[in-house]
């Protein structure tokens, strides 16, 4: 009996192994045949409040339209977003979408995508090149514009402003564009300051310490995000330097806070991160479905300041479920 034990042993768990197989085998089975759609997303970022309510709106949507999501972030890395893509491309999924860190470098990575016969999506971020069957975002240049016009409004047509951009993206140069179209007509606005905040908090801090060492008489600073608004709002505060309207673009929650308290941060160009994910996973679905999509699908956007936010604080604040 003794003799035998190892070998019970040793049956019991190949069975054992066996039927664990069989199972996950059928699990996988019931995925390839359960009628779902796989659609691979490569997130810019988690770390800001947009990227999160982007992501959760993304599931949410997805869970209605029957598709099921391989969710990766690049956290600003290209080389990220490229082995998402070749990930994505292995475990043959339906569609890619992208909300690249870099507009143009992202270009190889959607061609290697065309090639593979994968439709790629972009979502609150363009990218510059590639077959891109439709994006869908925040309507960028009109918000920009609409920042201008209330910068002109609080300077009265007379002013020096600086701009924190972020050049990689196409969304915050269309941002930057739309801000000085609105500026063109009063040339007594001067923007003597436009360096790039890089889309964060730390940096955003940093740059403005610059241009407030250099630029004593400083006005007024439109900043392409709210994480490098909030990062100039820090750097304004610990110089103590007042009369300095800032403006900035998200309406994330501490953002609206900073608005609501105080005296320097004036406006935001509020967009709808869940919107946004709504109408790109809609329109996938859409796609995959045969129907044709438009190449474009804008998103409103609206500028944000005390009196408008008291107005519509629950609205807004709502937007993103923290």
């Amino acid at each position: 009996m003794k003799k035998l034990m190892p070998i019970l042993s040793t049956i019991l768990m190949i069975l054992i192994l066996s039927n664990s197989g069989c199972q996950k085998k059928t699990t996988e089975d019931e995925n390839q045949t359960s009628g779902q759609f796989t659609v691979g997303v490569s997130l810019l970022t988690r770390e800001h409040p947009f990227y999160r309510e982007l992501e959760a709106g993304m599931i949410e949507t997805a869970q209605k339209e029957n598709i099921r999501l391989l969710i990766d972030t690049g956290e600003w890395d290209l080389v990220k977003h490229f082995n998402h893509v070749d990930n994505f491309i292995v475990k043959q999924v339906d569609a890619i979408v992208l909300c690249p860190c870099d507009s143009r470098g992202i270009i190889p990575a959607i061609d290697k995508a065309n090639e593979a016969g994968v439709p790629v999506f972009t979502s609150d971020i363009r990218a510059m090149g590639g077959k891109v069957v439709s994006h869908i975002a925040s309507d960028n240049e009109l918000g920009g514009k609409l920042a201008g016009d209330y910068m002109v409004k609080l300077l009265n047509g007379k002013g020096r402003v600086a701009i924190l951009e972020e050049p990689n993206t196409e969304t915050a140069i269309m941002r930057v564009i739309g801000f000085k179209k609105a500026l063109e007509a009063f040339p007594e606005i001067q923007v003597v300051a436009q360096l790039n905040g890089g889309g964060v908090r730390d940096r955003g801090m940093r740059v403005m310490e610059d241009i407030l060492q250099s630029h004593q008489q400083l006005n007024g600073v439109f900043a392409v995000n709210d994480e490098s608004a909030l990062g100039a709002l820090a750097a304004i505060e610990a110089a103590s330097r007042k009369n300095i309207f800032l403006i900035g673009f998200d309406a994330q929650p501490e953002a609206l806070t900073a608005i609501q308290n105080g005296n320097i941060f004036i406006a935001d160009v509020a967009q709808y991160p869940r919107k946004i994910a709504q109408l790109t996973i809609e329109t996938i679905a859409k796609y995959l479905r045969g129907e044709t999509v438009p190449e474009l699908v804008p998103v409103e956007v609206e500028i944000i300041d005390r009196s408008v936010l008291e107005q519509k604080s629950k609205e807004l604040r709502g937007e993103y479920r923290e």
